[in-house]
């Protein structure tokens, strides 16, 4: 089947509360992120659930939060298909979805019917046709539509897929956005999510920005990187070949920014023993997706206890 029909055969699935698993009472897992208790560090990465509509669904399915989005302000129907492919023998997934959204309003009546004691962050992006010039006012009306939901604000400035994005990930741009984004009243921790693909003076001074602005970081996206990969197809890579390089970033950032700053670690985490080193990196909690694609509606449960190990 099609990766991406796949997808969405799964997600109807698990928002009618056909799918479900079981998850280990585990305590001393507990952990604090985004203002919020949390019994596990185990988040769902944005690029699931999109227009949030199965929350309830993922909650039963054992994570301790989920990532909505991304969000774009008004509806778009995202990149030509096909634009997702798997891997299998590397563990991975190429994407080129492009910002597929059912836009904030939407989302925004969506989220309203939610009833689901799981927390839950926003991840918004700029609409495609939207110039870098005014990108702040795209992630300014996603925010204010989207403003009494979630726990927390994940700014996307760093997907492949939207041409120029990752350009708004210099200091000048993110000051902008992150002030627009505020300025509309959002009470809620905001952060930033980062490229893997930027050089690592560009990341320390992303770090510092995020010191000085009082905002989170989210490490990594997907990576236009190929190597070691039998695949040149255009798009983002997530899974196993990510690990690495997103774990180098993640002590990067926890080096380079104040304690203060909330650091989320996600790419390439399949494994017990890869959340326990993102932590130890000085991660606050951690994210999956592609390796939920993979080890099917246990991996909550199976990364967790695996992670008793490793302690």
């Amino acid at each position: 089947m099609d990766a991406e029909k796949a997808h969405d055969l799964g997600l109807r699935l698990i928002a009618g509360g056909f799918v479900s698993a079981r998850l280990a009472d585990l305590p001393s897992l507990d952990c604090a992120a985004f203002g919020t208790s949390l019994p596990h560090p185990v988040g769902l990465a944005a690029g699931f659930d999109k227009d949030g509509v199965a929350l309830e669904g993922l909650y039963g399915l054992g994570f301790a939060f989920v990532e909505v989005g991304t969000v774009t302000p008004q509806p778009q129907p995202g990149n030509e298909r096909p634009r997702m492919f798997r891997l299998p023998e590397h563990e991975a997934i190429i994407n080129r979805l492009g910002f597929n959204s059912q836009g904030a309003r939407a989302v925004a009546r969506n989220l309203e019917r939610t009833d689901v004691p799981m927390p839950y962050g926003i991840n918004i992006g700029k609409n495609k046709w939207t110039s870098n010039e005014d990108a702040w006012m795209d992630y300014r009306d996603a925010a204010r539509m989207l403003k009494h939901y979630g726990q927390y604000f994940a700014i996307n400035v760093s997907s492949p897929n939207t041409p120029g994005l990752r350009a708004l990930q210099s200091r000048d741009e993110l000051a902008r956005i992150v002030d627009a984004v505020r300025t509309v009243g959002v009470d809620r921790p905001v952060f930033v999510k980062v490229s893997p693909d930027q050089a690592d003076d560009e990341l320390v001074e992303i770090a510092q920005f995020a010191t000085t602005a009082g905002v989170g970081l989210i490490a990594t996206n997907t990576t236009i990187s190929r190597t070691g990969i039998d695949s040149n197809g255009a798009g983002g890579l997530s899974g196993r070949p990510l690990r690495e390089r997103a774990l180098e970033v993640c002590r990067l950032l926890r080096q380079s920014a104040g304690v203060g700053t909330e650091l989320i670690a996600v790419g390439g985490i399949s494994t017990g023993q890869d959340l326990v080193e993102r932590m130890e990196a000085g991660a606050t909690a951690c994210q999956i997706y592609t390796s939920f694609v993979y080890r099917g509606p246990e991996a909550v449960r199976l990364i967790v206890e695996e992670s008793a190990a490793f302690r």
